[in-house]
């Protein structure tokens, strides 16, 4: 009667599992952590009268998460972030409608960006040296992709003309998106160099 032989366990098998289920758990967490960080930083915010976008610290958050993230992580937490708000859940800051009528409203073109943002932040910043000058400019790039697409939105739903857009969508927002570029490049550079000193 003849048997069947069966290969020899390595025990492959049994390692491999573990640490794909505990690298998804791992990338899992850090999703909903920078998504609850982004969240927090919504509820940061100061309505301005002559405007229906308030002042947030939301696009801090987001360069932020983008210098310290890969970019398919960043893409995926701003996304998370997002499809949480769709949802319902108070991650939007609180001057705004919530849900789905909040990203199609006055201040949707702000959030949207934030997909394209992360990773391309990201991106650039991983292409060359982790300095605070570099990341300074990129930052910027970003910060200035954000207001743009901001802009443009409101533009398109407003009708108004591109001189009370600029003054309504991005000019009241530069002096304190100085001051978070400067933050968030500060911030990554200096987690780079705790990294290189590890």
């Amino acid at each position: 009667m003849n048997k069947s032989m069966a290969a020899p366990s390595t025990g492959a098998e049994f390692t491999e599992a573990p640490g794909l289920a505990g690298s998804l758990l791992r990338g899992a967490g850090i999703v909903l952590v920078g998504s609850a960080l982004v969240a927090v930083c919504a509820h940061v915010a100061v309505p301005l009268w002559f405007t229906p976008v308030p002042v947030t610290l939301q696009p801090f958050a987001v360069l932020l998460l983008g210098l310290l993230l890969g970019p398919r992580m960043a893409a995926g937490t701003m996304l998370a972030y997002l499809a949480e708000g769709a949802a319902g859940l108070p991650v939007f800051t609180p001057h705004g409608l919530g849900g789905i009528a909040q990203l199609l409203g006055p201040t949707g073109g702000y959030l949207l960006s934030y997909p394209l943002v992360a990773p391309l932040v990201s991106l650039l910043w991983r292409r060359g040296a982790r300095s605070f000058g570099r990341g300074l400019w990129i930052a910027g790039a970003g910060s200035i992709v954000t207001l743009a697409m901001g802009a443009l939105w409101l533009g398109v739903l407003t009708h108004a003309s591109p001189l009370t857009i600029l003054s309504h969508a991005v000019l009241p927002f530069l002096p304190g998106d100085v001051l978070k570029v400067c933050a968030a490049a500060a911030m990554a550079t200096g987690a780079a160099r705790l990294r290189r000193a590890a």
